[in-house]
């Protein structure tokens, strides 16, 4: 015992020296593949394998000083010693080395490696840092170095931010540097910095992809509107990710981080709540989580199921209708992992989720607040269902493979009142139904050297198919006609290296190869046809970056990258008629700084500078007759300028703020039928910012409480490009306030929407055949309460 408290204290004493220190640390190889039992108490890494090679008789060694400041969790059970060490070191910054004879030696993580297993990556604590860790690169990255713009939101967040579980609708609400339509969850698009095509739903491929872990969600259409229930946190990399993330990400990603299945210990959660919204129907949330170990640190599956009722808070005077704008959205999740061992693991599952709305979410300023008259029910419905299948695999010399399979099923109807256009039929329903499927496969490979040189290259295959078929006419029996079907094959390579010039600087460069193949068709024979109903594309897109931290904790970046959509063919103007889109390409650069705090108190803040020039921008449309179409419909140039920053004076008090300015102009023959102050792109204002201030603290007994409050501002924007869709929207500030109390296994919280009950317009129109009588507006919800209590064991 001499020797080990001789050991003890030279660990302990090794961040203070200026040389590093060897420790070797047992008596003794032995069979390392026996189960041994094991009792770890938490504490600092280097006590844990002290007791670890006491208990086992094993050889551990290490020259790392910084394991006597990094925190590890008690380990009690049943182990080989690889697999203690594997987690005794999981998210530590720290991995374990077999160096023969049944010895290990103990040596830091290389960076920018993504964990072996899904565990929690949100940090790593080295030298007393504490360094949020960005994933969405497909490697592991420190934020601080990542040379890039990028927005990180904790699950933990939310509770003082929105309460219930979030959903993509609500993230944008919480960060100016997402903007989104209003046409209601499920069929709301989403975009990113100010790089924003249309209103309106129909088969451009998506500004913004979406991922759930490794596997792709969307291609076109709506956002898929997840709700983000035992969600870890969700990180958005703002500007075009084609090199990694491929065709559709020209304004930036947005990758769910769901909480990985724990193989250690039974879990659950539940949590339930009910909100009030004034002039209202009252709505309620409930979700739950299951987690378990089928096989202890072997096999384990984790459930999710939530449902949530937003209550309608809009009239109809003609039907005599009130709060006809319900939504219901429930769904689930079921996770299974598995890791067999030997630096492979496993992870599949399912995820399923439906949303109903009863009705449109529009009024009409002639019919009165929170009043608009229709002859018929507007209601719609969506369904997503994705099927993933991830398998990784670790090698001691750093080389890791992860192989990723999705399938995606999306199925979506929407209705309209088209009653005032087509008066002749009596009450007239147009109505838009659209189902997708898409197959995505990935196989990539990645490894930091001893060098620090990273990198990261791969394989990408993708199928979508995306059908739209329509009907209007009298309501008991409409009529067909013309809709479109896309199919969408492509293949790519990709392949990104960082190479550290010196311990400060680093340059990133990265390029991707893609041949893709859309071919569309109508669903009946149009009366003028399109002159080809396929697109080959053959491309390869650069993408450079470097990274500079020129002092402690404060780095510099830049970056250029290219992105691009895929064209096809589209419902055209005039009726019976399809006609071809092009493809779309960006090229943005930018240029930014980001600061880190050193210690749990203090300021941390990004700042960035981008411009962008977009050409031959795809837009789904609206013609004055009502008709949709989609056309490419000139070029633009945007310039943002966004800022964040989050300081925390001391313990328990947090105020944070987040800002966009963006200036762009549109130029092209549809732009120019708009005032010179009007020719804009859609949805996005000049500015937008929010601030939040946060308290916490900790009261005898164990109780923890917490107080918040935050204020946002959404500037002026247009409904959409050319004089026809010249409507305003915007322009408003709204106040939120929030509390939560923890004890134990309980937790309440009681959240306070839209204080001033503001009902400005933040979007111009509900229903697109109407909205050409300037009459629309979708209001904010009125001033809403909501009251929840949960609970974790």
């Amino acid at each position: 015992m001499a020797r080990v408290g001789f050991l003890r204290r030279l660990v302990k004493t090794g961040p203070r020296l200026a040389f590093p220190l060897a420790l070797s640390i047992g008596w003794g190889a032995h069979a390392q593949a026996q189960c041994r039992k094991i009792n770890l108490a938490a504490g600092t890494l280097d006590d844990a394998l002290l007791s670890l090679a006491h208990q086992t008789g094993t050889d551990i060694a290490t020259s790392e000083s910084g394991a006597g400041i990094v925190l590890v969790k008690p380990l009690s059970g049943c182990f080989s010693v690889s697999r203690a060490l594997e987690r005794l070191t999981r998210g530590s910054g720290y991995r374990a080395v077999a160096v023969g004879n049944g010895s290990y030696r103990i040596v830091k993580a290389p960076v920018r490696r993504l964990a072996p297993t899904p565990a929690k990556p949100q940090s790593v604590q080295t030298e007393g840092q504490l360094d949020i860790i960005v994933t969405g690169t497909k490697q592991k990255v420190a934020l601080l170095r990542f040379p890039g713009s990028v927005h990180i939101v904790d699950g933990k967040d939310f509770a003082l931010g929105i309460g219930r579980a979030a959903t993509l609708d609500d993230l944008a609400s919480m960060s100016p540097i997402m903007q989104k339509t209003e046409l209601g969850v499920g069929r709301n698009k989403l975009f990113i910095r100010g790089i924003s095509d249309s209103s309106f739903n129909g088969p451009t491929q998506s500004t913004a992809t979406v991922y759930f872990g490794e596997v792709q969600l969307n291609y076109s259409g709506p956002e898929p509107a997840i709700h983000l229930a035992d969600m870890e946190r969700v990180e958005i990399l703002e500007g075009p990710q084609e090199t990694l993330y491929g065709a559709g990400a020209i304004s930036g990603i947005i990758r769910l981080a769901p909480h990985p299945v724990e193989l250690d210990r039974i879990a659950a959660s539940g949590t339930a709540g009910g909100t009030f919204t004034e002039t209202g129907a009252p709505g309620y949330d409930v979700n739950a989580m299951l987690n378990l170990p089928i096989a202890r640190d072997q096999i384990g599956v984790r459930f999710v199921a939530y449902r949530m009722r937003d209550g309608g808070y809009i009239d109809d005077s003609l039907r005599k209708v009130a709060n006809v704008n319900r939504t219901d959205t429930f769904g689930g999740r079921v996770t299974l992992r598995i890791e067999p061992g030997d630096g492979w693991s496993f992870e599949g599952g399912v995820l399923s989720q439906r949303i109903e709305a009863e009705d449109a979410g529009y009024t009409e300023t002639i019919a009165g607040p929170q009043t608009r008259r229709a002859f018929l029910p507007q209601p719609y419905n969506s369904t997503i269902t994705l099927w993933r299948a991830v398998l990784r695999k670790d090698w001691e010399s750093g080389l890791e493979m992860v192989s990723a399979t999705g399938m995606v099923r999306t199925d979506g109807s929407d209705s309209f009142d088209a009653t005032r256009l087509f008066p002749f039929f009596g009450p007239t329903i147009y109505q838009v139904d659209n189902n997708g499927l898409q197959l995505t496969q990935e196989t990539r490979f990645s490894r930091t050297t001893d060098g620090g040189i990273s990198w990261i290259g791969g394989l990408v295959l993708l199928y979508d198919r995306n059908a739209q078929r329509r009907v209007i006419g009298p309501a008991a029996n409409p009529f067909e006609i013309i809709g479109v079907t896309n199919t969408t094959r492509s293949a790519s390579i990709f392949g990104e290296i960082t190479v550290p010039v010196t311990s400060n600087f680093s340059v990133t460069a990265g390029a991707r190869g893609t041949v893709a193949q859309t071919q569309g068709e109508p669903t009946q024979t149009p009366t003028a046809e399109p002159s080809e109903r396929g697109n080959l594309l053959k491309r390869v897109q650069p993408a450079i970056a470097v990274s500079w931290l020129f002092a402690p904790r404060l780095a510099a970046f830049a970056r250029f990258q290219t992105g691009y959509r895929t064209g096809g063919i589209a419902v055209a103007r005039g009726l019976g008629r399809i006609a071809n889109f092009q493809p779309d390409s960006i090229k943005v650069g930018e240029i930014g700084i980001r600061r880190e705090r050193s210690g749990p108190r203090g300021l941390s803040f990004s700042s960035a500078l981008s411009i962008a020039r977009w050409e031959a921008i795809q837009a789904d449309l609206f013609s004055r007759r009502a008709q949709p179409y989609t056309d490419n419909i000139g070029n633009a140039t945007i310039v943002a300028v966004e800022a964040e920053g989050d300081w925390i004076p001391y313990k328990g008090l947090r105020a944070s703020f987040a800002l966009l300015w963006t200036e762009n102009r549109t130029s092209g023959e549809l732009a120019g039928t708009s005032v010179l102050q009007n020719r804009h792109l859609p949805d996005t204002p000049p500015f937008s910012g929010n601030v939040a201030l946060q308290y916490q603290w900790s009261h005898r007994g164990g109780h923890e409480f917490g107080l918040g409050g935050s204020a946002r501002y959404v500037g002026r924007s247009v409904l959409g490009t050319g004089c026809f869709l010249d409507l305003s929207q915007g322009d408003y500030a709204t106040f939120s306030a929030a509390a939560t109390w923890r004890w134990r296994k309980f937790e309440g919280s009681i959240n306070v929407d839209n204080i001033g009950n503001d009902m400005s317009s933040r979007f111009a129109m509900g229903n697109p055949l109407t909205f050409g009588f300037r009459e629309q507006t979708v209001p904010l919800r009125p001033r809403s309460v909501r009251v929840a209590l949960g609970m974790r064991w």
